[in-house]
């Protein structure tokens, strides 16, 4: 069974510095989200804590997750503390509940939390598509988002999941 799995899509991460292509990463995987809604297929969505004084601490202005995205009553949400959705959280154990044995995962950063949680999930034996343009990051002081992106796709295409574009989905 397919599931969405939605990566740390919160208010904090628009703040400051938009992430590349921000908004339009959003709108897609919203979209993603109304098209799984629609047809009955099981979300997901992850939380990020990033602790006392972090733009993302839980209660923060930034913790909340984005409007567009944001869980309906009975979606469950897993606050993790760390960069993998696994660690800490029951999100395995829910997967497994509902009968997923393939994630569609998108969200940010795609360096550090979808990267993370993405091959925790392979790890675990789950089967994994990565929304293309349906994950995002921020400009470094070594290299800007887009080729941060392209970077992680080289690296994950073929080997730990299959890049697909959100237009592309069939949820």
């Amino acid at each position: 069974m397919d599931a969405l799995l939605i990566v740390d899509v919160q208010k904090g991460m628009f703040a400051a510095e938009p992430p590349h292509d921000g908004e339009a990463v959003v709108a897609r995987i919203a979209g993603l989200l109304a098209q799984a809604r629609a047809k009955g297929v099981p979300v997901f969505h992850v939380q990020h804590d990033g602790g006392p004084g972090d733009e993302l601490e839980r209660g923060a202005p930034g913790f909340p997750i984005c409007d567009a995205v944001a869980p309906r009553p009975g979606e469950p949400v897993f606050v993790k503390t760390t960069r993998s959705a696994f660690a800490s959280t029951g999100l395995e154990r829910a997967l497994c509940a509902a009968g997923v044995d393939h994630i569609v995962i998108c969200g940010m950063q795609t360096e550090f939390c979808v990267g993370t949680t993405l091959l925790g999930a392979v790890d675990r034996g789950f089967r994994m598509t990565v929304v293309s343009d349906g994950h995002t990051t921020f400009d470094n002081e070594i290299l800007p988002a887009e080729k941060i992106v392209a970077l992680h796709h080289r690296i994950w295409q073929g080997k730990v999941a299959e890049l697909v574009p959100a237009a592309d989905i069939t949820l």
